[in-house]
């Protein structure tokens, strides 16, 4: 099994050894195969010309299989589609918000259903907002917010500000069975970095989005949309025509047909090379042993090793702090640090070779496999010479 610094020599062209990466929660390195499936993609193309299709579909199902592998859930339907907007927005599309004119969130949500769902209520939709803090109780006041007028409830199973896990979404499920609403569960910031079976989760009949941007190292146009089993169902309004490929059904003479399973959410024509990527990538995470319950390792090992430097450093908690309230596995794989000045300590890490990111009053340090424990020590020690001025 490979150690970080072993890892790192197959990340030769983003060079993880000489660089500070700490932005693995937002945009993780590619290995050097990545490389390579993409140079692949291109001579397929030049190859088989129009006949390229066929050896394209091959990785993505490749990538639907990695993603049924990371759920726990073998027998999934699966849409893939460049990101995760595209496949919320056909999520909606399905609803029928005309007689559920309703949706439950929270305010916490990643941008891409932020504003999608700011924009709907503009539009005169009923979407409630229940606040993500407290995290330990935000499975709960989900749950009470869900009616028979409610559509839809979409929540993150892990926030994408503060790394926290929300605990009971069983809970929130078992609520939208008895009102007959569909779950969307948003797992990007979940999937790579703590394990996730959707039936040991309670999530059978839930709709689960998510990517390999982040800690998937899959790089971008690999979101995915699992279908829960009732799925075939639904008719999404925004629709592609790759959705007329397969065995059509579910359409009364003279209305538009849906394939059945994933392809009744699939897009249309699309750039293939990143399900390439994404193939060579899975294929590689599997040759180097890089499992869920291993990454949730690593993962829970670096994260834990931040904590503790910046424990170390001992700075003004009204300058900057952490949450030592929840317990370490109550995290994802990134450590969000409170403070006021977030961008500007950000700029001057940045200025010293150590790249994170801000969000408001949070300074996030995302780490990554192939990062070592000396280059997470001197990435924190930065961040206490910049506090203090001294750089």
């Amino acid at each position: 099994m490979s150690r970080a610094g072993d890892l790192a020599r197959h990340y030769s062209r983003f060079r993880v050894a000489d660089r500070l990466l700490l932005t693995g929660h937002s945009h993780q390195a590619w290995p050097d195969v990545a490389r390579d499936a993409i140079l692949e993609a291109y001579d397929d193309a030049a190859l088989a010309v129009d006949e390229k299709w066929g050896r394209a579909q091959q990785r993505a199902e490749r990538l639907r299989d990695g993603v049924r592998a990371l759920l726990g859930d073998p027998g999934a339907a699966v849409a893939l589609g460049a990101n995760t907007h595209e496949l919320v927005v056909r999520f909606l599309s399905a609803l029928d918000l005309r007689t559920r004119p309703r949706l439950v969130t929270t305010d916490g949500e990643f941008h891409s259903a932020r504003r999608q769902l700011d924009r709907l209520a503009e539009t005169g939709l009923e979407v409630v907002k229940v606040p993500a803090r407290p995290v330990a109780t935000l499975a709960e006041r989900l749950a009470a917010a869900v009616d028979d007028r409610t559509a839809a409830v979409v929540v993150s199973s892990v926030l994408f500000e503060t790394s926290q896990l929300v605990p009971g979404l069983d809970g929130v499920a078992a609520a939208c069975a008895r009102t007959g609403t569909e779950l969307l569960v948003d797992a990007y910031h979940q999937l790579g970095v703590v394990p996730l079976s959707v039936h040991e989760a309670g999530l059978t009949d839930a709709w689960v989005v998510g990517g390999g941007y982040k800690y998937l190292q899959l790089g971008e146009g690999n979101c995915f949309l699992r279908l829960p089993p009732h799925a075939d169902g639904l008719r999404p309004v925004i629709t592609g025509w790759y959705a007329e490929f397969g065995d059509l059904s579910g359409s009364a003479a003279g209305t538009v047909a849906y394939a059945r399973g994933s392809d009744r959410f699939a897009g249309s024509t699309y750039d293939p090379t990143s399900h390439y990527r994404a193939a060579r990538v899975l294929d590689f995470f599997a040759e180097q042993g890089l499992t869920p319950p291993r990454l949730r390792e690593i993962s829970l090992h670096q994260r834990g090793l931040l904590a503790d430097a910046f424990d170390d450093l001992d700075l003004p908690a009204e300058l900057v702090t952490r949450d030592r309230e929840t317990p370490a596995d109550g995290f994802g794989g990134f450590l969000t640090l409170f403070t006021a000045q977030a961008a500007r300590l950000q700029a001057a890490l940045a200025e010293c070779g150590v790249l994170t990111d801000s969000r408001g009053p949070h300074l996030r340090f995302g780490p990554a496999p192939y990062l070592t424990d000396e280059q997470l020590t001197e990435a924190m020690g930065m961040l206490g010479e910049v506090a203090a001025g001294t750089r």
